[in-house]
């Protein structure tokens, strides 16, 4: 059984950067227990390039392959099936291809920076002397987190920083790469909890 990842992120034509993207979620993954099953994971720079990308390895799998894919959700309601979310969603407009369920569309909530609030042990760490925690969302629940919440509150948060304020490119995924799968899990059950719970039943040695 293989298992090939498409992820939203790294740079569209940036080489280094899709090496850092897939470093940071690779490291994440290996974390949450798949050490030696871990999936094929494929930086695609933008978000409609990772669906495009997905479509065509899905159509074209082995017999025995799992083809996933992993974006942003974009505001998506909790209530509203994925599929149904991005077919609807105005920029995306995303079909399934034949055969894809439910199983095979998975999403970061609201967008991948959710995933830090999380762990902000890990953010302090990172960003070290001048990092606000005060800063950051007081929200319960990542998932109900909205975008420009997420962006604001990070921008807050790391402004003091030698190595702030927060920047998507310069900082996200090694970010991701120091996080704790288990408390992103916690925090996030009904989206990275799903996903990364997906991964460790069809990843196998």
């Amino acid at each position: 059984m293989t298992v090939k990842l498409f992820v939203e992120g790294g740079g569209d034509r940036n080489k280094a950067l899709d090496t850092e993207c897939r470093r940071g979620f690779s490291e994440f993954i290996r974390k949450a227990g798949l050490e030696g099953r871990m999936p094929r994971v494929v930086a695609c720079g933008g978000r409609n390039a990772a669906f495009d990308r997905f479509c065509t390895a899905f159509e074209k799998r082995a017999p025995g392959e799992i083809v996933l894919l992993l974006v942003d959700s974009e505001e998506r309601p909790l209530s509203e099936s994925s599929w149904s979310h991005v077919q609807q969603r105005k920029g995306d407009g995303w079909a399934p291809p034949s055969g894809a369920s439910g199983e095979h569309l998975h999403f970061m909530v609201q967008a991948m920076e959710a995933w830090f609030f999380a762990d902000p042990d890990s953010l302090a760490s990172y960003f070290g002397k001048g990092f606000r925690p005060a800063a950051l969302s007081r929200r319960a629940n990542i998932e109900d987190i909205p975008k420009s919440e997420l962006e604001s509150s990070l921008a807050a948060a790391t402004k003091d920083t030698i190595k702030g304020p927060y920047s998507k490119g310069d900082h996200s995924f090694a970010i991701l790469s120091r996080l704790d799968p288990a408390k992103v899990s916690t925090a996030s059950p009904g989206h990275a909890g799903i996903f990364l719970d997906l991964l460790r039943s069809v990843c196998t040695k």
